[in-house]
């Protein structure tokens, strides 16, 4: 499977047509973005039946104006509140607005809008309540060695741990909009125990996509950002570890 299909940049949008007859609302948190929203955000626009919606955590560059222009809803946090942050902010828009289907994608170009309609048909026929878009073969051998100590320790049967790509039914969003999922830091395996702890079916769908476009990764752009992140998943997985058996215990009695 090709990781890119096509460069954003130089391809003509081709319409395509949701299956659901409600708007499904496109989340993309962005920083410092201003090199691909335009393109990433004209798109999915392209697309029948998806709304966008750019959150701005805080920018220091045009990406706001240019999310605008070009014709994105935008949020803009006077705050960074990192990238999970941002995107709570948008799935608190997306109950207050009355979306019952959402889609979350990065800002930065990797994932391709033709992909949308494939994510959100499970939901629709209530085969999931969440649909992760996944490509394996972009990981790194670093990455994918950490996706395999990440679903041994968390007994989660995931195998692109990390996508940003993914369609949340509303009970989905309803939970990752509440108090309980505040304080999570990134929007992968915390997520995701949170919401198979719920007990909503998640389910991978093969995509492609492309590389990055330009900068870098904001998790693992340093030494110290990898060690960061690494400590505080592997917290969440081994806290899921001590307190699954107790869990399981009390449904017992």
């Amino acid at each position: 499977m090709p990781l890119c299909s096509h460069h954003l940049a130089s391809s003509t949008p081709i319409r395509h047509v949701a299956t659901a007859t409600q708007p499904t609302l496109v989340i993309i948190p962005a920083w410092n973005e201003q090199a691909s929203i335009a393109d990433v955000i004209g798109h999915v626009r392209a697309l029948d039946g998806f709304h966008v919606l750019v959150v701005d955590d805080a920018s220091t560059d045009n990406t706001a104006i240019l999310a605008a222009k070009a014709g994105a809803e935008v949020i803009r946090l006077c705050v960074n509140l990192g990238a999970w942050g941002a995107m709570q902010t948008g799935m608190r828009y997306a109950r207050q607005h009355g979306y019952q289907t959402v889609i979350t994608m990065d800002a930065d170009g990797q994932h391709l809008a033709e992909t949308l309609p494939s994510l959100i048909t499970p939901l629709h026929t209530f085969a999931a309540d969440v649909v992760i878009g996944s490509c394996t073969p972009r990981g790194s051998r670093a990455r994918k060695t950490a996706w395999t100590m990440f679903r041994w320790l968390s007994g989660l049967d995931i195998q692109d741990l990390t996508s940003g790509l993914r369609a949340y039914s509303s009970p989905a969003v309803l939970l990752l909009a509440s108090s309980r999922a505040t304080l999570l830091d990134y929007q992968d395996v915390g997520v995701l125990l949170l919401l198979r702890q719920a007990g909503l079916r998640i389910r991978e769908v093969q995509v492609a996509m492309c590389p990055r476009r330009h900068g870098s990764s904001k998790v693992f752009s340093s030494w110290l950002k990898v060690g960061e992140y690494m400590l505080l998943t592997l917290l969440l997985c081994l806290s899921h570890c001590l307190f699954r058996p107790l869990a399981k215990l009390q449904e017992v009695k």
